[in-house]
């Protein structure tokens, strides 16, 4: 086949059969529909491209800059499309979590804007949240800016409508499935491929993949992250449930190891969440049943992902200190401090956000060790003497609480956490400092 530009090779992925030998359901068949297959990458090329498509005209003539909230696909995504127009793209996020796709995008010239939002998700009911504000002024007449907004462009879904949806059905002989598992992330895809299954069956069964509070899978959000999305209708799904990154990394090297699929976490977490709700179905069932997921991009891009939640994939000893060993407990009753008290600080301040967030404004005096940075340390051990104290500040207090907690537990009595973070210590008028 012949294409003008690569933006024509985006779609019509195949839907690949999944062996009963893997899965183990015996009267269900189960497909994956292998979004990783798009030529940038991921599942959200679609998405993209139906959010860009009508605005580039006038952007080209104007030269503004093409910009996204957004800290993964959607971001590499725009990049690459709007690097084909001659746009230039700005990536706006609080925090890029993976090396390997910050790399990808300053390699494809993307800026990249690190802001300390209180999540990973805009919330625009939050009118002082960074992003939110951020949001406001992309959105701005005349501000210079092309923002697709992908929480809550409907072009994200119909992307799905129109395109992902209708090639399930017609890879199926025309039939949709019984049941469809979905990640939810910016719930574009999901709500886009459940309207179009069913407009040819109304029974189809739609499940929603959430990660687990606190824990952190790529390309998916927490139940609560969701509910900050304008996408997000929880009428679409008939059930929600909840995946942790252990559930994600299991199905991951599944699919890897024994489909010849790359997936990445996304694709993992949903063939795991899939085979987990279908079992439990499986010997239930009196006729045959087909259910299809989705394998949302590629392993290639989260290999420090892996590497850092599993290091015995990679020959490497496990961590001696890990956040992710502590209990609800340990973190409830980890040791905090008000800002008031705070203010009276007579010790070192360790500021775990990102350096571009750090260097716009932070408590004086502080110093900036980067949360990753700052896990390597404490796998080697105490990085500060017993007697000296510390303060961990964090956007919103609960990173720098769990770290308080680890520290707690490895024998430092000196160390607290700043309650409420950064955010509550702007609230309170605190004095903040720029470099």
């Amino acid at each position: 086949m012949r294409f003008d530009d690569m933006t024509e090779a985006i779609g019509n992925t195949p839907l690949v059969r999944i062996d009963a030998d893997v899965h183990g359901l015996v009267n269900i068949d189960l497909y994956a529909k292998m979004e990783l297959l798009n030529p940038f990458g991921s599942l959200k090329d679609r998405a993209a491209l139906q959010m860009i498509r009508p605005l580039l005209t006038g952007a080209r003539e104007r030269g503004d800059t093409v910009v996204e909230l957004s800290s993964g696909n959607t971001a590499k995504a725009l990049a690459m499309i709007a690097g084909m127009y001659g746009l230039p793209f700005k990536s706006v996020t609080n925090r890029m979590k993976v090396p390997e796709v910050k790399d990808l995008l300053l390699l494809l010239g993307a800026e990249i804007d690190e802001l300390p939002g209180q999540a990973e998700c805009l919330d625009p009911t939050d009118t002082e949240d960074p992003l939110s504000r951020m949001h406001r002024t992309l959105s701005a007449h005349g501000s210079g800016y092309v923002h697709t907004d992908q929480y809550f462009n409907e072009r994200n879904v119909e992307a799905h409508l129109h395109g992902t949806g209708p090639e399930i059905v017609k890879d199926l002989d025309g039939r949709a499935p019984d049941y469809f598992i979905a990640c939810v992330g910016t719930a574009g895809s999901s709500t886009g491929v459940a309207r179009a299954l069913r407009q040819h069956d109304a029974d189809v069964r739609v499940i929603g993949l959430v990660a687990a509070k606190s824990d952190f899978i790529p390309g998916i959000r927490t139940i609560d992250e969701v509910h900050e999305v304008g996408l997000f209708d929880p009428d679409v799904y008939d059930t929600i449930e909840t995946i942790s990154s252990d559930d994600a990394i299991d199905g991951l090297l599944t699919l890897v190891r024994r489909c010849g699929t790359p997936a990445g976490p996304t694709g993992g977490g949903a063939f795991q969440g899939a085979v987990r709700h279908l079992r439990a179905l499986d010997a239930t069932l009196t006729t045959r049943k087909t259910a299809v997921f989705i394998v949302c991009d590629r392993v290639e891009s989260y290999l420090s992902y892996l590497r850092e939640r599993r290091p015995a994939l990679f020959g490497r000893p496990p961590r001696r200190f890990d956040v992710r060993s502590l209990t609800a407990d340990e973190v409830d009753t980890a040791p905090a401090i008000d800002v008031e008290e705070a203010s009276r600080w007579p010790g070192l301040i360790v500021d775990l956000r990102n350096p571009h967030a750090f260097q716009a404004l932070h408590l004086d005096g502080s110093i900036n060790i980067v949360d990753e940075l700052f896990a390597e340390m404490l796998h080697g051990g105490l990085p500060f003497g017993r007697r000296q104290p510390v303060l961990l500040v964090c956007p919103v207090g609960e990173k720098s609480a769990r770290y308080a907690a680890l520290l707690t537990r490895m024998g430092h009595p000196a160390v607290k956490s700043l309650a409420g973070g950064i955010i509550a210590w702007r609230d309170a008028g605190g004095r903040l400092v720029r470099d």
